[in-house]
């Protein structure tokens, strides 16, 4: 049972982090290239579609890392997969603090409504986001080790 603990936490947040390092390094690159309002409302959209599933996958990610940690605590490797746990309880309580309230603005804007500063605001969502992904690989790269 652990075994298989074990695969599903390393596979749900593998996934998570290609998505979220999708969304950093292409969906945002792409997006911040379109003409005109089309790249600001990209982004709104982005910020709805994937701000209802990243808060369950984050958790579930964490969830399932902690589950690992308990259960595996007299494993070899138990010391990393306490360590991801801690990355990903970081990677949450940043998104919480600095990037949600960021998305929450954003996934509201059109052309009509945005601030004068909605620019600096989405600049501001990216480098804390690439913080975020550092530490969700970090916490990726610790769980593949605990498996090897």
């Amino acid at each position: 049972m652990l075994n298989a603990l074990e695969i599903v936490t390393t596979v749900v947040v593998g996934l998570m982090v290609g998505v979220e390092f999708s969304v950093a390094f292409v969906m945002s690159r792409i997006l911040n290239a379109l003409p005109g309002d089309a790249g600001q409302l990209g982004h709104a959209h982005g910020g709805r579609m994937l701000g209802a599933v990243m808060p369950v996958w984050y958790i579930g990610s964490l969830v399932l890392a902690g589950a690992w940690a308990v259960a595996g605590g007299d494993r070899h490797g138990a010391g990393l997969v306490v360590t991801a746990a801690g990355l990903l309880i970081l990677s949450v309580v940043m998104s919480v603090l600095l990037l949600v309230p960021i998305n929450d603005r954003n996934k509201t804007w059109t052309p009509e409504n945005r601030p004068a500063d909605w620019k600096e605001q989405l600049n501001r969502w990216e480098r804390w986001h690439y913080v975020r992904v550092a530490l969700i690989i970090a916490a990726f790269t610790l769980l593949v080790t605990a498996l090897a």
